[in-house]
């Protein structure tokens, strides 16, 4: 067992830590572990590129193989930009992001600080009204070549900072709203409903701003 997390330790620290879920698994750090235990293959990679699997391969002791297209394509590392003309401030971008490189409010313009942003991708399907697009940061450089060690450990950092920080704030909302909804059940009655509703009404109705924009 302390072999195999071992492993999957290593294989973690040669993977590019993008977070961008292509491989088919939540993370790097799940990816890694799927390789470790033979679940899953050296080559679905695509930000780590040719170089990437060399890499995976030489740790493993499997043989190099090209990148299976199922996963993508190999290619230069790219930075979001978000367009402010469109941007409707629905903060779903924000939650889509990997290792917190979008700020902003809700209901307020977003702007992606480039040092962070992956290029990951998770956060285009999210924005409602398309107004993010991919731009070049790498030139002609692809994979491992377009992507440091030291920007590799920093998108590793960040990413979990945020997960820590997203279980803190789920424990701390547990514990502020769990007496009051085990009081309310045990009473027989209904707790209050989350406001998931009230956010969808607000998205729309900027959907509808946007929209109107466009139009005129």
């Amino acid at each position: 067992m302390q072999a195999l997390e071992g492993l999957a330790a290593r294989i973690d620290a040669a993977l590019p830590q993008t977070q961008c879920t292509r491989c088919g698994y939540a993370d790097c750090a799940a990816y890694a572990t799927a390789i470790a235990s033979g679940e899953a293959g050296i080559d679905q990679c695509p930000p780590g590129g040719a170089q990437g699997i060399a890499r995976l391969a030489a740790l493993t002791g499997q043989a190099a193989r090209p990148l299976d297209p199922r996963f993508g394509t190999e290619g230069p590392r790219s930075v979001v930009v978000i367009d402010e003309n469109w941007c409707i401030g629905c903060s779903l971008c924000i939650k889509a992001c990997p290792t917190d490189a979008i700020v902003g409010a809700n209901k307020l313009m977003h702007t992606v600080m480039e040092p962070y942003c992956t290029g990951c991708e998770l956060c285009i399907p999210a924005c409602p009204v398309d107004c993010m697009s991919l731009e070049n940061a790498s030139g002609q450089a692809t994979g491992w070549a377009a992507w440091s060690p030291a920007q590799a450990q920093q998108a590793r950092e960040r990413y979990v900072f945020r997960q820590e920080r997203l279980a803190r704030e789920a424990h701390e909302e547990t514990e502020r709203l769990g007496t009051p909804a085990l009081a309310a059940a045990a009473a027989g009655t209904d707790s209050p409903p989350p406001p998931a509703e009230n956010k969808q009404a607000a998205i729309a109705a900027a959907l509808a701003r946007a929209r109107e924009r466009r139009a005129g």
